[in-house]
């Protein structure tokens, strides 16, 4: 069964740097079939893409988070890991880590309970 687990810090000072990170059991998170994701949703807001993973260890980002966010692995751990830089309390949100097929279009097979974390005004 494939599991993943976020952890870090729930309050973030403003200006500060997010640290979560999503532990991987069940799969490997070197393998060529899946990317590794994280996605935030905001109080009142839908599902927004942060960034991936893939199996070379090449990470993507969006577009409107690309000059904060970093996303990292350490493969001896089988986990992954994200950094969102100078956080407002506009970054206030519920954080997932989640599993995407290559093979899938869109979508995701497997998440994380998520980890709220919250930046206080």
């Amino acid at each position: 069964q494939v599991q993943l687990q976020e952890s870090g810090p729930g309050l973030v000072k403003p200006s500060q740097t997010l640290s979560l990170t999503c532990t991987v059991s069940g799969s490997s998170i070197t393998t060529n079939d899946y990317y590794w994701t994280w996605i935030r949703q905001s109080p009142g807001k839908g599902l927004e893409w942060m960034g991936d993973i893939g199996p070379s260890g090449i990470a993507d980002y969006s577009p409107s988070l690309k000059r904060r966010t970093s996303i990292g692995r350490d493969t001896s751990k089988n986990h992954f890991t994200l950094q969102l830089s100078s956080v407002t309390p506009e970054d206030t949100a519920l954080y997932y880590c989640a599993r995407h097929p290559a093979w899938w279009r869109s979508g995701f097979d497997f998440w994380g309970r998520g980890t709220q974390v919250t930046v206080p005004s």
